[in-house]
C-alpha cells in the first residue's frame, strides 16, 4: 500500500488540529529544521530550549540512533519489515528511508493517531517513488487495532522490527506502556526486535524542570523514566550490545558528546 492507498477516515480534518497548542511531534520537527509546525509549536520550543539548550540536540540525535538501529537490523539481523508505532512526522530520515537504503525491499507501516502526522505521512508518501511503505491510524492505546491494521501490510508470522520511538513517554504507567511492549511482541514471531527511545529521568537534573514546563503548557504531556524504567520495557527480551544506554552511545557512526543527549535507547529481540 503506498500513499495513494488512503480513504477518508484517514485523512486529517482541520478542525481535529488545535494550531494553538504545542505538539510534540512538531516541536520536534521544528527543532530538526523541518517545517511542520506553527507559532505554539515554536515559541514552546524557544521556552525549552532557553531553560535547557541541549533539548535542541534531542530530536536530530534520538532520529540518528533511531537510524542506526534500523540499519543494524535489516543489515546484520536480516529484519525487512517494521511497524513504527506512534511514528510521529515522517520527514528526513524516516524509517523507511533508514530501511530502504540498505534494502530497497523492507516493507514499513507507520501508525500514528495524530491527524496532523497522519496528513503529513500521505503527502510524503503520494510524492515518494513507489514503495512498501505504509500509514495507518492508530494509537498505542489500542495495541490490538494498531496489529490488525498493520496485518494488512506485514507478514506478522515473520520477524518484525518494533519502533517505538519515544511514543511511551505519552504513557503515564510503566505497568501501562511495559503491557505495551509485551503485547505488540507478543503479536510477532520470535527473532522480532523491540527498538525504544524514551526521555530520560536520569541523565540530567534538568530535564524534570523542562518536563514540568513542557506538560504545564501542552495538551499531551511526556513522563520521563530511568535506565531501569526502560530495562523493565524491554523485560523478557534479549539486549543488543551495547544494551541501554544514551542514544548518542549506541553504536555511534560519530564521536560520541561529551555531555550525553538525555534519551535511553535500547534494541532488544524476541527470543
Amino acid at each position: 500500500m503506498t500513499g495513494d492507498d488512503w480513504d477518508g477516515p484517514h485523512r486529517a480534518k482541520p478542525g481535529l488540529i488545535d494550531l494553538t497548542v504545542p505538539n510534540a511531534a512538531r516541536v520536534a520537527e521544528f527543532l530538526r529544521g523541518g517545517r511542520t509546525h506553527f507559532a505554539a509549536d515554536r515559541a514552546a520550543a524557544g521556552a525549552l530550549t532557553a531553560r535547557f539548550p541541549a533539548i535542541g540536540r534531542v530530536p536530530a540525535q534520538a532520529r540518528a540512533f533511531a537510524a542506526r538501529a534500523v540499519r543494524y537490523l535489516v543489515a546484520e539481523a536480516g529484519i525487512t519489515q517494521f511497524l513504527d508505532v506512534g511514528a510521529g512526522l515522517v520527514s528526513f530520515g524516516g524509517t523507511h528511508q533508514a530501511a530502504q537504503a540498505v534494502d530497497p525491499g523492507c516493507r514499513i507501516v507507520y501508525t500514528d493517531s495524530d491527524p496532523m502526522v497522519l496528513a503529513s505521512a500521505r503527502a510524503l508518501l503520494r510524492t515518494a517513488p513507489p514503495a512498501p511503505v505504509s500509514c495507518v491510524s492508530g494509537g498505542i492505546a489500542d495495541v490490538d487495532a494498531v496489529l490488525a491494521q498493520a496485518a494488512s501490510a506485514l507478514d506478522l508470522n515473520r520477524p518484525v522490527g518494533v519502533l517505538l520511538l519515544s511514543t511511551l513517554a505519552r504513557v503515564p504507567s510503566l505497568i501501562a506502556a511495559s503491557r505495551i511492549v509485551s503485547s505488540l511482541l507478543a503479536a510477532v514471531p520470535v527473532g522480532s526486535y523491540a527498538v525504544v527511545y524514551h526521555l530520560a529521568s536520569d541523565l540530567d537534573p534538568a530535564m524534570r524542570a523542562v518536563a514540568r514546563l513542557w506538560n504545564n503548557t501542552a495538551a499531551a504531556p511526556l513522563t520521563l523514566r530511568s535506565r531501569t524504567d526502560v530495562l523493565a520495557l524491554v523485560a523478557g527480551l534479549e539486549l543488543v550490545p551495547p544494551g541501554a544506554v544514551p542514544v548518542t552511545d549506541w553504536r555511534p557512526d560519530q564521536p560520541v558528546p561529551a555531555r550525553p543527549v538525555p534519551v535511553h535507547g535500547v534494541v532488544a529481540r524476541k527470543l
